[in-house]
C-alpha cells in the first residue's frame, strides 16, 4: 500500500510541476511549487515507512525463526 501512496505522492507531485510550468501568475506559480514540496515530502515520507515497516516485519520473522529452532523451554 505505500509503494501505492509514494507512486500518488509522486504523480500529485509532477502534476503540480507542470501546472508551475504553464501559469502565468507568480502566485499561482508559487502555490503549485510549494504544493510540489509538500507532495514530495509526503512521498518521502512513504517511502522512510515503508522501508520501516519491511525491517520490523524481517525484525520480528527473524525472532520468532530463532525462538522456534530454540525449541520449547
Amino acid at each position: 500500500m505505500s509503494s501505492t501512496m509514494h507512486s500518488f505522492y509522486l504523480a500529485r507531485a509532477a502534476d503540480c510541476r507542470r501546472d508551475a510550468a504553464a501559469a502565468t501568475l507568480a502566485n499561482a506559480r508559487d502555490r503549485f511549487l510549494t504544493s510540489e514540496a509538500t507532495w514530495r515530502q509526503l512521498a518521502a515520507r512513504a517511502a522512510r515507512s515503508a522501508a520501516m515497516h519491511a525491517r520490523l516485519l524481517a525484525e520480528k520473522s527473524a525472532a520468532r525463526a530463532a525462538a522456534a529452532a530454540a525449541g520449547p523451554s
